[in-house]
């Protein structure tokens, strides 16, 4: 008989999990709050069309050993329970708990003696062996301490696009709130993680996830400030990193920022933890990183404008092309999209910009409150998944 689990949060990250575990042998009970997102899964139909290995996983396995719900007591005869839903910053750039807490305090209610619990949500330092265990202590009434219950924590590493192969191809790791939980958790993952790292504690592999996203958001900080100096010097930043680059050097492409769900939101969760502590100099690195990324729109602004002194054109009557407003080519995802937050910029500064995505319709855009206009009708393109501006010379007449 197969062993049945609970994944809690069927978004991008959550239903690949489920799906895996599903091609894995696994009976899996997927607990999700949108009920048109459930009857889809349950009718074999993929939610997520940007996951392009997810339809044949949900046409084969969801309603049969993939069976999705909205409601908790479902999964009441599960033996672990894996948590995957999102975690914001607010408006201070502190972690809203709030749907974590509900989702970890709904398991709570169903957990019995011996179940397993994983955070694989990305959360901050120590929120697994703290704040998710008092949570399922408090609705449970079981005690890890005396062994009643295992926790651990494996933070999600998937890439959009190519969720599933992950489990296959990437590294993963996973870390318990004890010895007993990590060993427990590490036995179950084994069995649908090709490549799964047992750490020393839900901690360490926490801090692993974060740190992965400051790696990315330090360096896309150092590319988009060499090519601000590169400009200033009059030297090409796309070939001097093409001939800087190798063995021992990566330098990235220029960009308007870090999006989507994971860059511009894990590293405040180390900022915040430090600066609290006082220890402002331990974090000035990430701070800067993070806010040089946010205002490189302004500085893609100031080229655009010398862009413009080239067409023969007032510059109320220059057609603005932005291609690209995704936060990364090929997702049809916004969140914290700097390319959006681009174009909505050159919106407030009354420029006649327009916007083109090929993930999006044109009544998409109308209903982002913006323009669309296909690159080739446009005098300026701006290539944001290029970096680049392009000047139509169709265009430049009057």
């Amino acid at each position: 008989m197969k062993e049945t689990v609970c994944v809690v949060g069927l978004g991008k990250a959550g239903l690949p999990l489920a799906a895996r575990m599903a091609e894995c042998n696994f009976r899996v009970i997927g607990v999700d709050i949108d009920e048109k997102k459930v009857s889809m899964i349950n009718s074999g139909k993929n939610p997520i069309p940007e996951e392009s290995e997810l339809f044949k996983l949900i046409k084969k396995y969801g309603g049969k050993s993939l069976i999705a719900t909205t409601n908790y007591s479902d999964a009441k005869g599960c033996k672990a329970f894996l948590i995957i839903v999102p975690l914001f910053v607010n408006k201070n750039k502190q972690p809203d708990y709030s749907i974590v807490e509900s989702a970890v305090r709904n398991v709570g209610k169903i957990l019995k003696k011996k179940n397993l619990v994983v955070i694989e949500t990305t959360v901050p330092v120590g929120t697994t062996e703290n704040l998710v265990k008092k949570w399922i202590e408090e609705e449970s009434g079981l005690n890890l301490e005396k062994g009643d219950f295992y926790l651990a924590n494996s933070p999600e590493r998937i890439k959009t696009g190519v969720a599933v192969s992950r489990y296959r191809d990437f590294p993963k790791v996973i870390g318990g709130v004890n010895k007993k939980s990590g060993e427990v958790a590490f036995k179950l993952y084994k069995r649908f993680v090709n490549k799964i790292q047992l750490v020393s504690n839900a901690r360490t592999a926490e801090f692993i996830k974060i740190i992965e996203g400051i790696y990315r958001d330090v360096n896309i900080a150092l590319a988009n400030e060499l090519f601000k100096v590169a400009n200033e010097l009059n030297i090409d930043y796309f070939e001097a990193r093409k001939f800087a680059n190798h063995k021992y050097c990566h330098l990235f492409l220029p960009s308007t920022g870090a999006g989507g769900h994971c860059i511009p939101v894990y590293p405040w969760f180390l900022i915040s933890d430090m600066e609290s502590k006082e220890k402002f100099s331990y974090s000035k690195l990430l701070r800067l990183s993070r806010e040089l990324n946010d205002e490189m729109i302004k500085y893609w602004f100031e080229l655009l404008i010398e862009k413009t002194r080239l067409i023969n054109k007032p510059l109320s009557k220059i057609k603005i092309c932005i291609n690209g407003i995704t936060f990364r080519q090929g997702v049809k995802e916004l969140f914290h999209s700097r390319n959006l937050a681009f174009a909505r910029l050159l919106k407030e500064k009354n420029l006649n910009v327009f916007v083109y995505d090929k993930m999006f319709s044109k009544e998409e855009i109308k209903k982002l409150g913006l323009n669309w206009l296909e690159p080739k009708k446009a005098d300026i393109i701006f290539d944001s998944f290029k970096s680049r501006f392009f000047i139509n010379k169709g265009g430049n007449k009057k």
